[in-house]
């Protein structure tokens, strides 16, 4: 479902595919491995490679962003389609994640 890249000032996370009830408690136990397990000060979840995105979902990274906060770590998104993006700004989630154009947005953001 993903991939975890580990580099020293961030992991990033690429979920992909479908995302919904079917696999969000994966999903959920992944992010929590990738905040616990790794080293980096900062987790990026990058949307890419993500078709759809259910509530059961959302709340996964809803989650995910509550923990990372809970154990002082920075907790970003990037690589929202627009059609998710309506997803993120319906809920009003878009105003509580930190979202970036790319990971290259990101990582200009952090130096």
């Amino acid at each position: 479902m993903q991939n975890v890249l580990a580099s020293s000032p961030v992991s990033v996370v690429q979920p992909a595919g479908h995302l919904n009830a079917t696999n969000a408690h994966t999903l959920q136990q992944q992010l929590t491995a990738a905040i616990t397990e790794g080293q980096a000060p900062a987790i990026l979840v990058d949307f890419s490679q993500v078709e759809s995105l259910d509530s059961t979902a959302l709340m996964a990274f809803v989650f995910a962003l509550t923990f990372a906060q809970q154990s002082n770590k920075r907790f970003s998104l990037c690589g929202i389609s627009p059609t998710l993006k309506i997803i993120f700004e319906l809920t009003q989630l878009d105003a509580v994640f930190e979202i970036f154009e790319s990971e290259n947005a990101f990582k200009t953001a952090v130096a």
